[in-house]
């Protein structure tokens, strides 16, 4: 209105609308100071994506709270989903399409021990999957095991077949990381699909060796084994994926620096929005910040 109006007062102005010069002014410098704070956020939200790539706003709200209280910075979830909206920072979730499970074979096949169990400290329970990953060269398989109450993937291997003595190095792994607790009271489970891999004489015989009981899903529905599920689905599509790898080799050295970076770095809503390394080493009490409503109330391990 004043530059149609240019003789007129902006006092005269603001009485005609009810507001004071100061309040007038006031909304220019905040509107100024919302967009500074825009600026360093999104600049921030860069620097935290430039490792996580595929992070997600609730977990990019956590990590930002030092940066927040740092700077001065008043913005909680509804305006940090907003800022990520107008900058075309959120995230979209792929669907996973390939099957890498063969259970039809001669080996024998075990019962699911851990239907409606929850472990209460890290190595009760193992769970372990295999998934794909393309490169350049072609197809090439991961093998993962993942501590179930820490979310930490203790062992992993990536090969260019699914053959069992591939999937073994990321157990042999585990293993060898294992720390061996004198008053411990209870038994460490492995729970797997019913892959070829899992079953064959070999892996048997090195968890058996190892006096590791034998858990395996039996209806074929992923939720039998969700967690190892998850874990594939986040090491690919949220770091995996974005890479161009041109053989083996690079695709070993980028698994590992990516398995350090989730074990280190990436929160989980699932152990209280902890990384799991702060959970497994230091034996943390941790609370999901999600409820499944789907899941029937579970039965805690604590022997």
């Amino acid at each position: 209105m004043k530059n149609h109006y240019p003789k007129i007062g902006l006092g005269k102005f603001c009485r005609l609308l009810g507001v004071t010069r100061q309040a007038y002014y006031q909304h220019f410098w905040h509107q100024e100071q919302y967009v500074f704070e825009d600026e360093l956020v999104i600049s921030e939200v860069l620097k935290i994506r430039n490792n996580h790539r595929h992070i997600g706003g609730r977990k990019l709200s956590e990590l930002l709270q030092p940066f927040l209280l740092e700077h001065q910075i008043k913005m909680g979830r509804d305006r940090l989903f907003d800022v990520l909206s107008a900058n075309y920072l959120l995230v979209k979730r792929r669907k996973k399409q390939t099957i890498t499970t063969n259970s039809y074979h001669r080996f024998k096949k075990y019962p699911n021990l851990i239907r409606n169990l929850i472990p209460t400290k890290p190595n009760q329970l193992w769970v372990s999957d295999i998934t794909y990953w393309k490169i350049a060269t072609g197809f090439v398989y991961i093998s993962f095991i993942t501590d179930a109450y820490s979310r930490k993937i203790i062992g992993s291997h990536v090969a260019q077949t699914m053959e069992a003595v591939e999937t073994m190095e990321a157990l042999k792994m585990a293993i060898s990381g294992l720390r061996k607790v004198p008053d411990c009271h209870f038994q460490l489970t492995h729970h797997s699909d019913r892959g070829i891999q899992y079953c064959s004489d070999k892996y048997i015989k090195l968890l058996e060796n190892n006096n590791i009981r034998i858990s395996m899903t039996e209806k074929g529905d992923p939720l039998e084994n969700a967690i190892a599920e998850r874990v594939n689905g986040i090491i690919k599509e949220e770091y995996l994926n974005d890479y161009q790898i041109d053989n083996i080799k690079q695709a070993k050295e980028l698994l590992k620096t990516v398995v350090e970076l989730y074990n280190n770095e990436r929160l989980h809503m699932s152990i209280g929005n902890l990384t799991p390394d702060q959970v497994h080493q230091n034996n943390i009490k941790t609370e999901k910040l999600w409820k499944n409503y789907y899941v029937k109330s579970p039965i805690i391990v604590n022997k």
